[in-house]
């Protein structure tokens, strides 16, 4: 091949190169995690039965004022002991569970579908809780912020498109408020998912709470005892 043509061709291949899309955004790094042996979790055996292939994000808060009289962590083995107890649930009902001052704590495994006390196909899906009762008291930012990372690095690792992220209250219709008013307008004008995907394309998403809702909680969350 005579070098004319040689250097036709390299730069044919260098306009087609050209031509094809740069690089796609890094997948969302997973963010820090309190293991559930750090913890101290004493979970029980799941069947294989109830494994299962996360296909949705679904968020919920406690449903219980936080007034800051434990740590986080008292509170996540408090409630793994609950359920064990009175609603014999192997483990935790959440995959994930989020402190007022954006700590997150391992739950059950992801391999396995969540607990919950409404009817709903539980398969397929992750459970996020935020420590809380958001219908009468305001989230903190650090805490929504968590939320919003670890769901951002949820749906890169599992394929989730950020539609698919929802509130419990949209899982269970007419069941439950959960995860109470004042979060779930992020999940219902789409900010929320924005912030998620923000984040994923690495991004640093600016989370402004915003004023009280007329008639809805004004008052914020205390911060979490550390520990």
């Amino acid at each position: 091949m005579k070098l004319s043509m040689i250097v036709a061709v390299s730069l044919a291949g260098a306009a087609l190169a050209g031509d094809e899309p740069g690089p796609k955004p890094s997948p969302a790094p997973r963010p820090e995690v309190v293991s559930a042996s750090d913890w101290g979790s004493k979970p029980r055996p799941i069947p294989d039965s109830r494994k299962h292939t996360p296909k949705f994000v679904t968020i919920h808060h406690a449903g219980v004022i936080w007034a800051a009289k434990v740590t986080p962590d008292v509170f996540v083995r408090n409630m793994q002991s609950w359920g064990q107890r009175d609603k014999s649930w192997p483990d935790l009902p959440y995959h994930f569970l989020i402190a007022p001052d954006g700590r997150i704590y391992e739950g059950r495994p992801l391999d396995y579908e969540p607990e919950s006390n409404t009817k709903y196909p539980l398969s397929g899906n992750i459970g996020v809780e935020m420590m809380g009762d958001f219908g009468a008291q305001r989230p903190d930012p650090r805490q929504v912020a968590s939320c919003v990372k670890l769901t951002a690095w949820l749906c890169d690792r599992y394929g989730i498109d950020p539609s698919l992220i929802r509130g419990h209250k949209d899982a269970a219709s007419g069941q439950t408020t959960c995860p109470g008013k004042d979060f779930d307008r992020y999940l219902k004008d789409g900010q929320f998912r924005r912030w998620v995907q923000e984040a994923r394309e690495g991004k640093d998403p600016a989370i402004d709470l915003g004023p009280p809702l007329p008639g809805g909680p004004t008052e914020p969350i205390p911060a979490a005892p550390k520990g």
